[in-house]
């Protein structure tokens, strides 16, 4: 490894921490810095940015985002509260299960602010520990982005895997990630059941209760959903949403459905080519032996529309919809935070991974050959370069478009890169993550804390257990699924 090459990665994860440090929007943008500092500072060679992928975060989130003004997701969470409410005793198991599935549904983890101060609440009024429920459950609804069939990281895998010769639909990758992420919360769940004293037993809680405005902060509010009514047009919205999802989900096991159409295919891309219509086929290298020049030559080809436009016409669709039959304002869908969310992930992603995409893309050759050894013996170990990018990069959809073409470039097999999938969730490692900061703040107990030392914070746990967990599971499940020849 080159003095230069060093010199310039430190520059890729400089531009990586600084944007972290400021957040939103920045991530991306600073990213810009990094790339313009490697393209005209080094005349590296520039990547491409992932535009296919852009243009499905921006159909899916315009879509959640029209449910959301709709008044939709007041619905669900509803829904979510009514059952939690109904299993007081069973919080920390029912809780991260309840923001794990709105995520899939949804799409983005952003969808549970108004259900985690219903959360704390519960635990709060059964003198369960906070703690245990809500930091799982904060981590549960980012775990649900690798199992959501309109989730970047989900569509960001299909797509750049299809271009790399391992063609995998969206219900083959769920039935891999959602056993895995499932059983990683169950376990993550078990380890929290008992973490921490009990309210009643905690000498730091009782003695903030002794003091009058402290109990009546802590105990004199109740956070709900319930009081609020829901009009027809919210729950029409929501049933288009799934509808929409269903559509999707169809098409995705049924692709011999999908429209087809002509195109062309140059010859050297093509193992083999028909001449003239006719039984016939020969090669490029055929062709070379013969002497003839097959630069330019190609051959028409029918192909089926493919599922990423699938998925954009299909969400815009919907949102339209919603729009016409539901009374959902498209001013409201722009404020709300699932869109801006949306839109910020879009920014993040088009700069990191264009940024990283430049850098590797470049340097790739030596990338091979250092890290060829270890991953010809431990394919399974390109997880812990998934975690450790996730820590820098707050978004599973940015490290699967940055990291995943460079895995396979290396070799492994895609069938391995699913089952790991799980492991692009990293960054609950550094507490900086909006949903986390949010849950901190919303238990009211002052049980769900980010330690002195940054790191002994109430995230780690769960995080480590589930991440652990998710990704051997889902490593032996496609194991299973592969040698069965299912993906």
């Amino acid at each position: 490894m080159s003095t230069l090459m060093i010199l310039q990665l430190c520059i890729v994860l400089a531009a990586l921490w600084l944007g972290s440090r400021y957040g939103s929007l920045a991530l991306g943008a600073i990213s810009g810095i990094g790339l313009a500092i490697l393209v005209f500072g080094f005349g590296m060679k520039p990547g491409t940015p992932p535009t296919d992928v852009i243009y499905i975060i921006i159909a899916a989130v315009t879509c959640a985002g029209i449910m959301q003004a709709s008044g939709g997701m007041d619905w669900l969470i509803q829904l979510a509260e009514k059952m939690l409410r109904k299993h007081p005793d069973r919080i920390t198991f029912l809780a991260p299960l309840c923001t794990f599935f709105l995520t899939v549904l949804v799409g983005t983890g952003h969808v549970v602010y108004t259900l985690m101060p219903i959360i704390c609440d519960i635990a709060i009024k059964k003198g369960i520990r906070p703690e245990r429920p809500c930091g799982i459950a904060s981590i549960a609804s980012q775990i649900g982005i690798t199992c959501s069939p309109i989730a970047a990281a989900v569509v960001a895998f299909i797509t750049i895997s299809g271009a790399n010769g391992y063609n995998v639909s969206i219900p083959q990758v769920l039935m891999v990630t959602i056993p895995a992420c499932l059983l990683g919360i169950i376990i993550a769940s078990i380890a929290s059941y008992k973490r921490g004293k009990d309210l009643d037993k905690d000498p730091e809680f009782q003695k903030k209760i002794a003091d009058p405005a402290q109990r009546e902060y802590i105990y004199g509010s109740t956070a709900t959903t319930l009081d609020k009514k829901i009009a027809p047009e919210s729950k029409r919205a929501v049933y288009i949403f799934f509808g929409a999802l269903l559509i999707i989900v169809f098409f995705a096991i049924f692709q011999d459905l999908l429209p087809a159409y002509d195109g062309v295919k140059a010859i050297k891309d093509a193992p083999e080519v028909k001449l003239l219509g006719s039984h016939v086929t020969i090669t490029a290298e055929q062709l070379a032996k013969l002497g003839v020049n097959h630069e330019g030559v190609t051959e028409t080809i029918t192909s089926p529309l493919k599922m990423n436009i699938v998925i954009q016409i299909v969400m815009i669709t919907a949102a339209a919809l919603m729009i016409i039959f539901c009374k959902a304002s498209p001013k409201k869908a722009i404020a709300g935070p699932v869109w801006q969310s949306g839109m910020v992930a879009v920014v993040a992603i088009y700069g990191i991974a264009w940024l990283a995409d430049t850098y590797f893309a470049n340097y790739l050759p030596q990338i091979q050959e250092m890290l060829s050894g270890m991953v010809e013996k431990y394919p399974w170990s390109i997880a812990f370069a998934f975690f450790l990018v996730s820590v820098l990069v707050n978004s599973q959809g940015a490290v699967v478009v940055a990291m995943l073409p460079l895995a396979y470039k290396l070799g492994i097999d895609g069938w391995i890169l699913l089952g790991v999938l799980p492991s692009v969730y990293g960054y609950f490692f550094i507490p900086n993550y909006p949903s986390d900061i949010a849950t901190v703040n919303f238990d009211r107990t002052g049980t769900t804390v980010i330690g002195k030392y940054l790191l002994n914070h109430s995230f780690m746990m769960p995080g480590l257990v589930h991440t652990i967990v998710a990704c051997v599971a889902g490593y032996l499940i496609a194991f299973l699924y592969h040698s069965m020849g299912w993906i």
